[in-house]
């Protein structure tokens, strides 16, 4: 019964790391590929 431990936790690691490197490549996209501006504390974003 161990094996089903080992399965479900290696399947949620590997999942984790997918979704981690998808949320890093979607964060490092630059704001003028996404369409918009993103807002800068300073107020340096367009209106």
């Amino acid at each position: 019964m161990w094996y089903f431990s080992w399965i479900l936790g290696l399947g949620l690691a590997l999942t984790f790391g997918v979704l981690n490197a998808i949320w890093y490549e979607v964060m490092e996209s630059p704001p003028e590929e996404q369409g918009e501006q993103r807002q800068f504390p300073g107020g340096n974003a367009k209106r």
